[in-house]
């Protein structure tokens, strides 16, 4: 099998259903962005943390695949997906994780400025890629509804990685700089 097909020489590709749409039609740019951010949970989890962290960032990434694969599927064709699609259950492992992270976390009173270790440093603009495809797939889901599951999974996980950027934090000692705005004179 050859990696280059040449049939999008011409700025189209195919959608699972063998439907062709622009590179840049917003179901392209909504997964394309899950693939990024797949792509940097893959850079996040190669650092050094503890095994249980990388254990969920696995498991996480499996669900993107999952989650490429629904919006690379047009709606009224998605009976086409032989695959699990994103359950409350799944939604629910990620509170369940961060429940347990916050548990050792002290309280957090500010905005915290991403940063203070390149591994904590990973895991926010992880998170920022997150945030970038969730406002695009809800633009997607304006015009052809993805499923309801599919927008709170991606929610709930742009907060897991907040959670964890703490988490890695404290473990790694790494010191959270407040958000302290400067006061006008008024």
């Amino acid at each position: 099998m050859k990696i280059y097909t040449k049939t999008g020489d011409k700025g189209k590709t195919s959608l699972f259903t063998g439907t062709r749409v622009p590179k840049h039609h917003v179901r392209i740019e909504s997964y394309g962005t899950i693939d990024e951010l797949n792509s940097y949970l893959g850079l996040l989890r190669d650092q050094e943390m503890d095994a249980h962290s990388k254990q969920t960032l696995t498991q996480i990434q499996e669900k993107l695949f999952t989650v490429g694969s629904i919006l690379a599927t047009e709606p009224n064709k998605d009976n086409r997906l032989k695959i699990p699609r994103i359950s409350t259950g799944d939604i629910e492992f990620l509170e369940k994780e961060m429940d347990k992270m916050n548990e050792a976390l002290p309280e957090m009173t500010h905005f915290i400025l991403p940063g203070g270790h390149t591994t904590v440093s990973y895991c926010h603009i992880a998170r920022t890629v997150c945030r970038r495809g969730e406002r695009l797939i809800s633009y997607l889901h304006e015009n052809e509804p993805v499923p309801d599951n599919l927008l709170s999974y991606i929610n709930r996980l742009s907060d897991y990685l907040f959670v964890l950027a703490r988490k890695l934090s404290k473990d790694l000692n790494a010191k959270e700089i407040k958000w302290i705005p400067e006061k006008l004179d008024q």
